[in-house]
């Protein structure tokens, strides 16, 4: 009997036929994620899952899943899976670690000009009514700014790339256990004081919840620009919107947010409202890997390592061999 796979969201057809010839293959038609009781339904004779960022695999999912022996996520981060329960359950965890940096360190500078000069602003008022050119929506250019990237892991490093082409006046970087030579290493909140805009590329850790807060931003450099492409959680949303209100943040902009981390217990369950109130804030769906051919090849890469941990061998990327590695850095 051939083992079946259970895939979470839609993909693309050459993956599906490349999973459908080693399997029989059950996947969500989308573009909503399934219920827990759906995915509970589909994993309870599953062998292998490709998952996604929307879901949550923890004890109570692997309860439900007892022929399951490995999960395949196309994606970078596994901040939604309980990899210890997993590894106590015999299902290994393979991941796409090295895909997703070029696109998302491209997003992080968009976000960051797309705050700084005020372009949704400006895409309002001339869909509104348009007279020509008039002195307003006065903003802040990378060119002979200070910046700062915390987090000097794959997609900080490729966001420094292509900040060394706007003629900064300084970069900046952040991570006890990172180095460049193009950079002035400080403390956090040396780059939230010194920083006209501060860019977030960390993943979520014990050591990086919260990472910004209300003491954190006490010291921000009054208009700075934050930008946080890292995770949700590693900025205290609410700490964020107070210091909007108060002005001294001068813009906010983000694509990831504290209620996606699901294995956050006490989690918001939506996007702060002043943020989306808020004029001075720029935000996206979690895109920074959806570009077309990226997306695909992220897709192509997940399939592999799933079939291959299938016939009993060890994926590219998986959790025992990559994980120690990266969970002390701030990358």
């Amino acid at each position: 009997m051939m083992p079946k796979i259970v895939v979470t969201q839609p993909i693309h057809e050459e993956v599906l036929a490349r999973l459908r010839s080693a399997g029989d293959v059950v996947m969500n038609q989308g573009p909503e994620p399934w219920s827990e009781e759906e995915l509970y339904l589909h994993l309870k004779d599953a062998d292998a899952m490709m998952a996604f960022m929307p879901d949550r695999v923890d004890q109570r999912t692997l309860l439900h899943a007892p022929r399951l022996k490995t999960i395949a996520c196309a994606l970078k981060g596994y901040d939604n899976f309980d990899l210890k329960a997993c590894a106590q359950a015999g299902v290994s965890v393979s991941f796409v670690p090295d895909l997703l940096t070029e696109p998302t360190a491209e997003l992080a500078i968009g976000l960051a000009i797309a705050a700084a000069r005020h372009v949704l602003a400006g895409d309002v008022s001339v869909r509104k009514s348009y007279a020509g050119w008039r002195p307003q929506l006065y903003g802040m250019g990378l060119h002979g700014s200070i910046v700062a990237v915390v987090g000097l892991g794959a997609v900080g490093r490729a966001i420094v790339d292509r900040l060394c082409g706007f003629g900064c006046a300084q970069l900046l970087g952040v991570d006890p256990h990172g180095d460049d030579e193009r950079l002035t290493m400080v403390s956090l909140g040396e780059a939230l004081s010194q920083s006209d805009y501060v860019i977030l590329a960390v993943p979520l850790l014990d050591v990086t919840r919260h990472l910004v807060n209300d003491t954190m931003l006490e010291g921000v450099r009054r208009g700075q620009i934050l930008v946080n492409i890292g995770r949700g959680s590693v900025v205290d949303e609410a700490a964020v919107a107070r210091a909007l209100k108060d002005e001294r943040l001068g813009a906010y902009a983000a694509d990831v947010y504290e209620m996606e981390d699901w294995l956050l217990a006490d989690r918001p369950r939506q996007i702060h409202p002043e943020l989306l109130q808020h004029p001075s804030t720029v935000f996206t769906p979690h895109i920074g890997s959806a570009v077309k051919k990226v997306r695909l090849a992220i897709e192509l890469r997940a399939a592999e390592n799933l079939l291959v941990a299938l016939n009993g061998n060890e994926p590219l990327a998986h959790y025992e061999a990559s994980h120690r590695a990266e969970s002390t850095r701030l990358s």
